[in-house]
């Protein structure tokens, strides 16, 4: 270990066999926390090349062993505000005959975590062994399950290591870590959703178009048709921002109907899918899915989904329950709004109970605000801007004095559009 250490530290790349044996020590713990730690700050400081990003994903993606597929087609969003695309894409593509075998993470800080919104369903299990998995997809095309244990065990040595040593923001370490988990679940088509702007962990467009390049070539080098869309953050997509909010909102894209922005980038991502599993043209692939959403299949698949996975089936029936605090944020102002400071309404939601500072912080499903207002739109006094559901009156208070900051007044902003740029090269017909 100490030789991988110095070479990584004097920029001498490590070999195929120094990066296995790297990994097989983080996995059978002979390599101690302060050395990984050493390693992991000397890849900060002086970075790996690409070829040892490959390695590295590979290496811990396949620690356990070659896996076999449990689906078709997979996603994998950076995080973002109000991001519940993986709650219609997943039932979407299972109606379109693509399984979607899913493993999802729970939220921390401002982003949202799908484990955390499906886990408001009254009673849905986010806990499947990998047979129930492969039953489920069997049957039905869709499972969507908090990460197993089993998968990519020296990712997670590693990224509780970065966590605690200012080591997390290196775009070789995120990758693999990222990958490392999409190449042990065996999927063969991925597309990545790679978030940029204020309410994303990558800022600007060339930091996310550097990290989305890199994910993509992982994949290609690793044997799986991988894309990625780089999707704007500027502002949350689509009004809800919490958990069971969240879940009404999805239902509701499920129905064909819901704010336009989130239906658009479902519909871009399962299109991207569809390309890379069979070849179509991204033209017909994306009416096949808007088709899949307003004939009521996604739905039906949804609903089959959810019930499978222990949901109480009179929650199909009406709207996910939310707080009983329920309080309006209206416009004092005839003004436009320039832009949304995201990360700000991410941080409200949290301060409210819907998300965690610590993995382990409990979170209350049933908080959240719908937020009305987009960037570039024109407001009169008295228009309602947003809507705070919260467990007490003081904590419906705070977030009624801290969303003046979210939103900045001025001359209205030139729309920009959802999807940013797209990466990777995918054989199409028609395209």
């Amino acid at each position: 270990m100490l030789d991988i250490i110095e070479k990584t530290r004097d920029g001498i790349a490590l070999s195929t066999e120094d990066i296995q044996r790297l990994v097989a020590g983080i996995v059978d713990e002979t390599w101690p926390d302060y050395q990984l730690a050493a390693w992991l700050m000397a890849v900060v400081l002086r970075g790996i090349t690409e070829q040892e990003t490959f390695e590295l994903a590979g290496a811990m993606a396949f620690s356990t062993g070659r896996p076999t597929p449990l689906g078709v087609v997979d996603k994998h969003s950076t995080g973002g505000v109000g991001d519940k695309t993986t709650l219609v894409l997943a039932p979407l593509l299972a109606s379109l005959g693509l399984p979607m075998a899913k493993m999802s993470g729970r939220g921390l800080g401002h982003t949202g975590g799908t484990v955390d919104k499906l886990e408001s369903i009254p009673g849905f299990r986010t806990s499947l062994t990998i047979d129930e998995i492969r039953r489920q997809v069997d049957a039905i095309g869709v499972a969507v399950v908090a990460q197993s244990e089993e998968l990519a065990p020296a990712d997670r040595r590693l990224y509780a290591l970065r966590d605690v040593t200012g080591t997390v923001n290196n775009a070789s370490l995120i990758a693999s870590s990222i990958m490392s988990k999409k190449l042990a679940s065996g999927t063969p088509n991925l597309v990545l959703d790679v978030k940029v702007g204020s309410g994303a962990f990558m800022t600007n467009l060339p930091q996310a178009r550097s990290l989305a390049q890199l994910m993509v070539n992982i994949g290609h080098h690793h044997g799986i048709k991988t894309t990625a869309l780089i999707t704007s953050m500027q502002q949350p997509l689509g009004w809800a921002i919490g958990n069971a909010i969240e879940v009404n909102e999805a239902m509701d894209c499920l129905h064909h109907a819901g704010p336009s922005d989130l239906q658009h980038e479902v519909i871009e991502l399962a299109a991207e899918l569809l390309c890379l599993a069979r070849g179509t043209s991204l033209a017909s692939a994306r009416l096949s899915a808007d088709q899949a959403l307003a004939d009521g299949r996604a739905w039906e698949k949804f609903q089959q989904w959810i019930i499978r996975q222990g949901a109480f089936p009179e929650t199909l029936d009406l709207p996910l329950q939310l707080a009983p605090i329920r309080r309006e944020y209206k416009a004092t102002d005839n003004s436009a709004i320039h832009a949304i400071h995201t990360r700000a309404l991410g941080d409200i939601a949290l301060n409210l109970g819907a998300g965690c500072h610590r993995i382990d912080d409990p979170i209350d499903p049933e908080v959240g605000l719908l937020c009305y207002a987009k960037a570039g739109q024109t407001v009169r006094v008295g228009d309602l801007l947003a809507v705070v559901y919260a467990r007490n009156p003081e904590d419906a208070d705070r977030a009624l004095r801290d969303l003046p900051r979210a939103f900045q007044l001025g001359e209205p902003s030139p729309k920009s559009p959802l999807v940013l740029d797209r990466i990777g090269e995918v054989t199409t017909k028609g395209r």
